[in-house]
């Protein structure tokens, strides 16, 4: 799974979530720390409003919490998510040795690589490398898949 510095950044840098069943994410309140969800039609389902988006919580959770807004929750996208935003950039994951993963894509020419102790964390620094890239416009922007 990917970490939460790796997810903030991601979040940070703009990486839209537009939440679908089988999501993890966080809620970033106090009381919340280690606590991850997963977005399910039978427990915690996406609601759509003109404000925005709200996850709604359904009368299964063990604790009182209706709903929450988009802004409160932190997505930990999943390997095949990231690998899906690097679209044709995507070259290679090797696992290293050392219990290390490497990315590697093809950008403007040229080969780019990036490691890290997961494969979902390589996945989410190439992805920051082009959400970089598409402000530069350099490359398409990155959006969520769902």
């Amino acid at each position: 799974m990917i970490t939460i510095d790796c997810a903030r950044a991601l979040q940070q840098a703009g990486l839209s979530w537009h939440p679908a069943s089988g999501d993890a994410f966080r809620i970033e309140r106090p009381g919340f720390d280690s606590e991850v969800f997963t977005v399910s039609e039978m427990t915690i389902e996406a609601h759509e409003f003109d404000t925005g988006t709200i996850l709604g919580f359904n009368g299964t959770t063990e604790w009182a919490l209706d709903s929450l807004a988009l802004e409160d929750a932190l997505w930990l996208p999943r390997e095949d998510q990231l690998r899906a935003l690097l679209r044709g950039t995507f070259r290679a994951l090797h696992r290293l040795g050392d219990e290390r993963y490497r990315v590697s894509v093809h950008v403007s020419g040229a080969d780019e690589v990036f490691e890290a102790a997961t494969a979902a964390d390589a996945y989410g620094i190439a992805v920051l490398m082009l959400i970089g890239l598409s402000g530069e416009g350099r490359v398409a922007p990155a959006a969520a898949s769902d």
